[in-house]
């Protein structure tokens, strides 16, 4: 992967070929920002960039053998650690790496979800375990292959548990001669300290909309839906392709949505049994075992999303509003109940169930209480 393949991030770009041109580069790096601006691809590139025989003043070349390699992400010093979970087949990140390896060739710009959707996990949560501390010591300390650096890109880093992290600490701090570490993270905060004093920071802002809309457009769609959707991103390209595409989830997310409310709503102005009855099946549907935790937490970060699409859609202001046509025709009379007096309360209540869920608390339990708190809140 190349740079001039990567959306954006001019200025990353240039601080990274700049540092390596001057011959200063850190021992391990983190490279930090939200979903879907590029983290991943640059920690590649940057890879692909220090190991290319004949770089150029600003890219790898390409053509050189080594370049070839990296675009398979196959090359014998580039090696990757990432969230798996334990199976009978596999318990480390090399019993999942042809996985690991397509879904990075086939959609560079993915999310954790749709890495636990190629894995097929449900209702479970992927770590980077202790034993692959272990493995990446023995990659690292191998003979390297050819004349540049050894690679480990470790991508999610915030899913190292303690344990793996703790490993880690020294190799991060001494590691064997010319190797690298390159860290990826949307939740740096979760690191432990002693491992972010240890790395060198690259922040990795949001992708600018007219950057967004230009890929999209290049990509085949017109361009006023290009700009539309861009809008929608929020600085995100992987957010700009699920919008783009045939979202069904987010179609499905938002009936679920508009049936809590409208549900809860109702409850006081006609017999309250009944609509207390069906958001005690609401619940218990999104509770079930099948949709799985991981798909729970989303439904509720969107839900948390368009809480606050509707307290803004209030002031009329479109360039606040982040919201799919289907979502403000909703607003358009739901708004008016999402306000300065209830807002905040209903985003914590939101978080609070979110939380829960992520430490496998009882999810019928959560989803109820969750139908209770909006029957009172909704209504202040």
């Amino acid at each position: 992967m190349r740079f001039r393949d990567i959306i954006g991030q001019e200025e990353v770009k240039r601080q990274l070929v700049l540092t390596a041109q001057q011959g200063r580069v850190p021992h391990a790096r983190l490279f930090a920002g939200k979903q879907g601006v590029g983290k991943l691809q640059l920690a590649i590139a940057y890879a692909q960039y220090l190991n290319c025989t004949n770089p150029t003043d600003d890219d790898s070349c390409g053509q050189c053998p080594t370049c070839l390699q990296f675009e398979k992400l196959q090359h014998p010093d580039l090696h990757f650690a990432f969230p798996i979970v334990k199976t009978d087949s596999g318990d480390t990140c090399n019993d999942f790496m042809d996985a690991f390896r397509q879904i990075i060739l086939d959609n560079g710009y993915f999310s954790l979800d749709d890495w636990y959707n190629q894995l097929g996990i449900e209702n479970k949560q992927a770590v980077i375990y202790e034993k692959e501390s272990s493995e990446i010591l023995r990659k690292l300390s191998l003979k390297p292959f050819g004349p540049g650096y050894k690679v480990m890109i470790i991508w999610q880093a915030e899913k190292m548990n303690a344990a793996c992290a703790n490993k880690l600490l020294k190799l991060l701090e001494e590691p064997p001669e010319k190797t690298v570490f390159l860290l990826v993270s949307e939740s740096p905060e979760r690191l432990l300290p002693t491992i972010l004093s240890r790395v060198q920071l690259v922040r990795v802002p949001p992708l600018a909309q007219e950057q967004i809309a230009q890929a999209l457009t290049e990509r085949g769609i017109d361009p006023e839906s290009a700009n539309d959707i861009a809008h929608l991103a929020q600085g995100s390209f992987h957010q700009a392709l699920r919008v783009s595409g045939d979202n069904e989830q987010n179609r499905l997310f938002m009936e679920d949505f508009v049936a809590l409310m409208r549900q809860a709503w109702m409850v006081g102005h006609r017999k309250d049994y009944e609509s207390l009855q069906k958001l005690r099946q609401w619940s218990l549907k999104m509770a079930d075992a099948k949709v799985g935790r991981e798909k729970q937490k989303v439904f509720l970060q969107f839900v948390q999303r368009q809480i606050r699409e509707n307290f803004i859609y209030n002031y009329k202001v479109p360039q606040l509003n982040y919201q799919m046509q289907e979502e403000k025709d909703f607003s358009r009379n739901f708004a008016a109940f999402i306000h300065a007096g209830n807002v905040e309360k209903i985003i914590a209540e939101l978080d609070k169930a979110e939380r829960q869920i992520s430490q496998n608390g009882n999810a019928k339990i959560i989803f109820f209480d969750l139908c209770l708190q909006m029957i009172v809140l909704i209504k202040k």
